[in-house]
């Protein structure tokens, strides 16, 4: 279970550009529009192309109450200078290993380092919050761009297989990652001297209770 303090609606994260904060009714419209774009769908395993009317409203129940139950975090990624601009979702999941990462992006906002950005900020609240020892995340093999966020975000690949699809009707092949928290723990200790020395602000991790 993700603890007490992130199964509140106003725990949010910040980064340098964005917010990570609970998914909301108003996000709908959004989610509709850049999640029913193909070539975001396509890029996951449970995205539907075509995107179903009503389907944004479904998921951003069930998606906050699984944040209020602790089973889940789901976030949407907002610009912080546009707490209302609604750019992609990010979020974890409790498996047997530890947690999972998973996210998209909406495809105006492919290419600025977002994805990155936003995987970073969570990967340090979950391993600065909870005792998980290990994240896992997977990429398809056809979308490279969401394997470069995994290694930049420290992953390490640890093979190749067959996952389940539902939204593409069937099974797909994907990379598979994990990340320990003594390796979390280790880069964390490399890039904070370096982020210091260059006079670069580190991202900042806000809980608004």
């Amino acid at each position: 279970m993700f603890p007490d303090l992130t199964r509140d609606d106003v725990f949010r994260i910040e980064t340098k550009r964005l917010w990570l904060r609970w998914p909301r009714v108003q996000d709908a419209a959004a989610i509709e529009r850049l999640a029913g774009d193909k070539d975001v769908a396509d890029m996951t395993g449970t995205v539907p192309h075509p995107y179903p009317h009503g389907e944004a409203e479904r998921f951003i129940f069930n998606a906050r109450k699984d944040n209020a139950l602790g089973t889940r975090l789901s976030f949407a990624m907002v610009s912080r200078n546009k707490p209302d601009h609604f750019m992609g979702l990010i979020g974890s999941r409790i498996t047997d290993q530890g947690a999972d990462l998973g996210y998209w992006l909406g495809k105006p906002f492919w290419g600025h380092g977002y994805a990155t950005e936003a995987a970073h900020a969570l990967i340090d609240a979950i391993f600065s919050y909870t005792e998980i020892k290990e994240l896992s995340a997977s990429a398809r093999v056809i979308n490279p761009a969401s394997r470069h966020v995994i290694e930049k975000s420290g992953f390490q690949f640890t093979g190749s297989d067959m996952a389940d699809a539902p939204a593409r009707k069937g099974r797909v092949a994907v990379d598979r990652f994990r990340l320990s928290r003594s390796t979390w723990a280790s880069l964390k200790s490399w890039r904070e001297p370096n982020v210091e020395s260059t006079g670069t602000p580190a991202p900042q991790l806000v809980a608004c209770a």
